[in-house]
């Protein structure tokens, strides 16, 4: 009996995969397709860890079986390339940021292609790639013209180390997501994207989707819908502050009016006596997220030294700066009613304010119809030399000009420095050649930011249907054939992404340039990996697991594919464990050395053959990998008990080729057998039977038996009750009513 060897077999079958093009994929009219992807990684220096393994490997399984069932599958990949940690290793280092990247691609698709993934490598794309990013820019440009892409100037936070601004979602417990250095508030000319334009509709389709509820929740949230109205207080007779509220019906009881620290008119609220304590309580505030504000339990505030008349009530009623007001959320300033609010409650009962039960006025009677959202535009300027540069040109007087699009790519030009200064410009500012354009004849100044990856992720996954396209983002009939995405995998972004590929999305198909409005039909986010301890693995801590670790001592591709998917319901964190990695290697050494087994001369497996191929079918239709697995051990285990056919060995490698490709392939070249997918036949499937206690009037007078599913179907059980022959004789003039007790399994009839 020959050794299993996995490193030698695996070997062979990538050998085989990449020299026949296995995984290539291409429009066939005649077949139904199926695309699956990963949201694709960044490529760091670290490689793939065994994190990524598990998103990729859920993709992979999914992949394989559809393959197997006969789909045209597409299964593509790229990488996420642009962003902080090839710029900074470039600052440190002087090794330019595409020198980096190029090797961290190169080391991820030698791990990726070293686990045996399915994946189409003529498809693949890199985000800073100048053929990709030609048409981000195109992207950008698109929303421009339709007003989609604006600047503004506006409080943002900026990273004084990385010197850059980050987003809301970039900030954390007050601090930069990166470098974990405290972030400040700084007013800038920044650009957005008006995603809120879309913010209905984003939010109205949301339950729609085939995705996690849990995201479906984290969107909604997020986009914050509130129906309310703006009302006008009177500060004096020419002066006056808007609030928005969502309950203007209460406006009797409102006692004092809040202003968040950002208000634009703040500083004429204030007198001589107050103007010191609310510029210092507005600093402070500036210097917390505002998560960090919302979640705050304790309330804090400043009285600005203002006054103003409630419309409703004419009592004169003063105004308050207080950090859990947003200035982004309706007009920065609200109508504090304790009596209904707890938040401001809480603040009256702290600052010994009024709290003013009353009655409730009619809602049209004050204010005008608003709707507001939680959710802002979205801002893309970074100042950063290592991102997609901005398509935009300034005049002498100041003013933006689109870069033509014949003009496109706008390259990223080669400095010798790429670290950005204070004067909140990126060190693309230093390529004095560069910053020179001419457009129309006249000599203008590039935009010297560049744009948030999410960006250059935002449109990735229409790419793929035709990623080396030069004249076009991506081919329309190449889209309508294999988009929308069917199954979207990963571990990250619930929010910003998914919305912003959905923003994107929709304006497209307002355009013309999509034929559809949602680009993801099916989501699957997976838990993390975790270190043996339930910590998070990550470099800084050292306890990062990496897969060519586990592959070359021994255990192979096949065992870490097989293991990640075992190790627990896919949508949990689990922890790594090392020993139930040697468990799953004992698992297919047991497969392997089957073939060599003597063939049972009587096929006594037939039933949990039949058993089996359903189980497996339905749980990875379910996406209860890790029960599919199992149940390939059951079907092992039985088959060592009772001898295995050569049909037997046959449906086992079938079965196992999703998880564990390289060593199904060998099991079937072998067994001189095809991979196609197999069925089942219902009349081998022998139901297991649940008993139910029928009591007639209270005592016993039947067991019957039932299958499972009929738990729940209750006329069905009454229906066997009432032809059983111990029961007829007691319900011949018919029944007063029945009571069935799942729980207990127990039927009792009334007569």
């Amino acid at each position: 009996m020959e050794r299993y060897e996995p490193l030698k077999i695996e070997e062979k079958w990538q050998k085989i995969w990449e020299e026949t093009s296995a995984f290539k994929a291409e429009e066939l009219k005649n077949r139904p397709k199926m695309m699956l992807a990963e949201m694709f990684p960044y490529p760091s220096g670290a490689g793939l860890h065994v994190g990524h393994v598990r998103n990729f490997t859920i993709v992979d399984v999914l992949t394989r079986f559809y393959h197997q069932q006969g789909l045209n599958v597409l299964r593509p990949f790229g990488y996420d390339t642009f962003g902080l940690p090839a710029e900074n290793y470039a600052i440190k280092t002087g090794t330019a940021p595409q020198e980096v990247t190029k090797t961290n691609i190169a080391n991820f698709r030698k791990q990726a292609k070293r686990l045996g993934y399915a994946i189409d490598w003529s498809r693949e794309i890199n985000t800073s790639d100048p053929e990709y990013y030609r048409w981000t820019q195109w992207c950008f440009l698109q929303l421009y013209k339709k007003g989609l892409a604006y600047q503004k100037e506006s409080y943002q936070w900026w990273c004084p180390v990385d010197q850059t601004v980050l987003a809301n979602e970039q900030v954390e417990n007050g601090k930069c997501w990166r470098c974990g250095h405290e972030v400040e508030k700084k007013k800038m000319k920044q650009w957005f994207f008006k995603i809120t334009e879309y913010a209905d509709e984003l939010l109205d389709e949301i339950d729609s989707l085939e995705w996690p509820e849990k995201i479906k929740t984290m969107q909604k949230n997020w986009i914050g819908r509130s129906v309310g109205a703006e009302i006008d207080f009177m500060i004096t007779n020419s002066r006056k502050i808007k609030v928005f509220t969502t309950r203007p019906d209460t406006i009797l009881g409102a006692t004092f009016l809040v202003v968040a620290p950002e208000y634009p008119e703040l500083e004429s609220l204030v007198n001589d006596d107050t103007r010191e304590e609310v510029l210092a309580y507005k600093a402070a505030a500036l210097k917390k997220s505002e998560i960090e504000r919302q979640e705050n339990k304790e309330k804090t505030g400043v009285f600005t030294g203002s006054y103003a008349i409630n419309p409703a009530t004419k009592a004169k009623i003063p105004i308050y700066v207080a950090d859990y007001v947003l200035a982004g959320y309706g007009t920065g300033a609200i109508m504090a009613v304790p009596a209904m609010d707890d938040r401001d409650r809480e603040f009256a009962e702290k600052f010994n304010l009024p709290i003013v039960e009353t009655e409730l006025v009619d809602r049209d009677l004050y204010g005008t119809p608003k709707v507001t959202y939680r959710m802002r535009d979205w801002l893309i300027s970074r100042q950063r030399y290592w991102g997609c540069p901005i398509p935009i040109a300034y005049d002498k007087e100041g003013n933006p000009h689109p870069i033509p699009e014949d003009q496109l790519p706008v390259l990223i030009p080669e400095v010798d420095d790429y670290k950005p200064d204070n004067s909140g410009r990126s060190a693309l500012a230093k390529a004095k050649d560069w910053l020179k354009v001419t457009i129309n004849g006249e000599e203008m100044t590039r935009e010297t930011d560049t744009l948030d990856g999410y960006a250059c992720s935002s449109w990735y996954l229409w790419r793929y249907a035709s990623p080396h396209d030069n004249k076009a983002a991506w081919d329309p009939e190449a889209i309508k054939y294999w988009e929308p995405v069917d199954y979207y995998c990963g571990g990250d972004h619930a929010v910003a992404h998914l919305l912003y590929v959905r923003f994107w999305c929709k304006f497209f198909a307002d355009e013309g340039y999509l034929p559809f409005r949602e680009p993801i039909k099916r989501l699957l986010y997976n838990g993390y990996i975790n270190a043996p301890d339930g910590k998070k693995m990550s470099k800084s801590k050292g306890n990062v697991i990496d897969p060519l670790d586990v592959i070359n001592d021994g255990y192979g591709a096949d065992t870490l594919r097989t293991y990640e998917m075992f190790i627990g319901p896919y949508d949990q964190d689990a922890a790594w464990d090392t020993r139930s990695v040697g468990g799953v290697y004992r698992f297919l050494n047991r497969c392997w050395n089957l073939v060599f087994a003597k063939p049972s001369p009587e096929d006594k497996n037939i039933v949990i053959r039949n058993k089996t191929i359903k189980k497996v079918t339905s749980d990875i239709h379910r996406y209860n990998f890790n029960t599919a697995v199992a149940a390939l051990m059951e079907y092992v285990n039985e088959l060592y008990k009772t001898g295995a056919t050569n049909e037997d060995l046959v449906i086992l490698a079938k079965l196992l080729k999703p998880f564990a490709p390289h060593l199904a392939s060998e099991m079937l070249e072998r067994l001189n057998a095809t991979d196609e997918w197999p069925t089942w036949d219902d009349k081998y499937l022998i139901a297991d039977t649940v008993e139910i206690i029928v009591q007639v009037n209270g005592k016993l007078r039947a067991k019957i038996s039932v299958v499972p599913e009929d738990l729940e179907d209750e006329s069905k059980i009454l229906s066997l009750a009432l032809t059983n022959d111990k029961i007829t004789k007691y319900t011949e003039n018919g029944i007063k009513k029945s009571i069935f007790v799942k729980k207990a399994k127990l039927l009792n009839l009334v007569v």
